[in-house]
C-alpha cells in the first residue's frame, strides 16, 4: 500500500509538474510575443518605415512568432504532429474564437482593399496549402509556401510605397516621433527579452504537450490542434480584444488575416523545410475541412455590408 500510495504521489507531483511547465511556457510566449512586437514597431519606426507597412508585415510577423517558434522547434525534435495541429487550430481559432469574440465587444469595419485583396488570397493559400499535406508536406512544398510569402510581401510593399498626402503623411511623422521617443536601447532590449522569452516559452510549452499527449493516450495533434493552437494565438487574442475595446475594429479583422497567412507561409513553410510533416488521411475528415470552412465564411462575412456583426461573431463562436 505504502508503494501504490507513493506512486500516486509522484503521479500527482508529475501532473503538476507539466501544468506549471505548460502555464509557464504560455506566459512566456505571451509576454515574448508582445516585447517583441513593440521592439520591432519601435525598430522599424526608428528607421522611418511608413506604419502602414510596419502594421503589415513587422506587426503581423511578430504576433505570429509563437506559432513560429513553437513549430520550428516540435520540428527539430521530430515533432511533426505537433506542426500540423499547431498551424491548423491556431488558425480556427483566430476566425472562430479571437474574431468571434472581437465581433461581440464591438462589430468590426472591414477595409475594402482586404475583402478584394488579402482574404481570396487567404482562401487560395489554405486551399493549396490542404493540397501539398494530402500524403505529406515535404521541403519542396515548404520551400513553395516560403517564396509565396515573399511574393505576397513584395507585393505589399510595392503597392503602399507610393507618396503619402497631407493628412497621412502629417500622421506619418507622428508615428516616426513617438516610436523615436521609445529609445534605441529600450527598443534593443525588447526585441532580445522577447526573443528570449519566446524561445524558452516554446521549449516548455512543446516538452509539455508531447509528454502530456503520451501521458494520456492521445495523439500530438490533438494535443496541438487545442492547448498548444490556443496557447499559441493569445497575442492575436490580445491584441484584437484591444483593439475592438479602442473601436479601432479595421485592425481586428486585418491582423486576424494576415495571422492566418503567416501561419500557413512562414510557420508550416519553415517548419517543413525543418523536417517533412507527415499528415495522416484521416487529417482530411474533420480538421482539415474545418479550417477551409472557417476560411472561406470570412469572404461572406466581410461582405455583407463590409461589418462583421455580433450576430456573425456568435455563430463564429458557436
Amino acid at each position: 500500500m505504502d508503494r501504490v500510495a507513493a506512486f500516486i504521489s509522484m503521479e500527482e507531483l508529475s501532473g503538476v509538474r507539466l501544468a506549471v511547465m505548460m502555464v509557464a511556457g504560455l506566459a512566456g510566449l505571451t509576454l515574448g510575443g508582445g516585447w517583441l512586437c513593440r521592439g520591432a514597431v519601435g525598430l522599424a519606426l526608428a528607421f522611418r518605415v511608413r506604419p502602414v507597412i510596419v502594421g503589415l508585415t513587422v506587426v503581423a510577423f511578430a504576433t505570429s512568432t509563437p506559432e513560429l517558434f513553437t513549430s520550428i522547434l516540435a520540428a527539430f525534435s521530430g515533432n511533426t504532429g505537433l506542426v500540423l495541429g499547431n498551424v491548423v487550430g491556431s488558425n480556427i481559432a483566430n476566425v472562430g474564437l479571437i474574431l468571434g469574440l472581437a465581433a461581440l465587444i464591438c462589430p468590426l469595419v472591414v477595409k475594402v482593399r482586404l475583402i478584394r485583396r488579402d482574404v481570396p488570397i487567404t482562401i487560395g493559400v489554405t486551399v493549396l496549402f490542404c493540397f501539398l499535406a494530402w500524403d505529406s508536406l515535404g521541403r519542396l512544398g515548404g520551400g513553395l509556401l516560403l517564396l509565396l510569402l515573399f511574393g505576397y510581401l513584395a507585393m505589399l510593399l510595392r503597392v503602399h510605397t507610393r507618396q503619402p498626402g497631407a493628412n497621412e503623411a502629417e500622421a506619418y511623422e507622428a508615428e516616426i516621433e513617438a516610436g523615436a521617443r521609445l529609445g534605441r536601447g529600450w527598443i534593443f532590449l525588447y526585441v532580445v527579452v522577447g526573443t528570449a522569452l519566446l524561445a524558452i516559452g516554446a521549449e516548455l510549452l512543446v516538452t509539455s504537450a508531447v509528454e502530456t499527449a503520451g501521458r494520456v493516450g492521445v495523439s500530438e495533434v490533438l494535443v496541438g490542434i487545442t492547448l498548444v493552437a490556443v496557447g499559441t494565438s493569445l497575442p492575436e487574442l490580445a491584441a484584437a480584444l484591444s483593439a475592438a475595446l479602442m473601436r479601432q475594429t479595421d485592425l481586428c479583422a486585418g491582423n486576424i488575416v494576415g495571422s492566418n497567412l503567416f501561419n500557413l507561409l512562414l510557420t508550416a513553410g519553415g517548419a517543413a523545410l525543418v523536417a517533412p510533416i507527415a499528415v495522416e488521411r484521416t487529417f482530411f475528415l474533420v480538421e482539415m475541412p474545418v479550417l477551409l470552412v472557417f476560411t472561406i465564411l470570412l469572404w461572406p462575412m466581410f461582405l455583407t455590408g463590409q461589418i462583421v456583426s455580433r450576430r456573425e461573431g456568435t455563430l463564429l463562436l458557436v
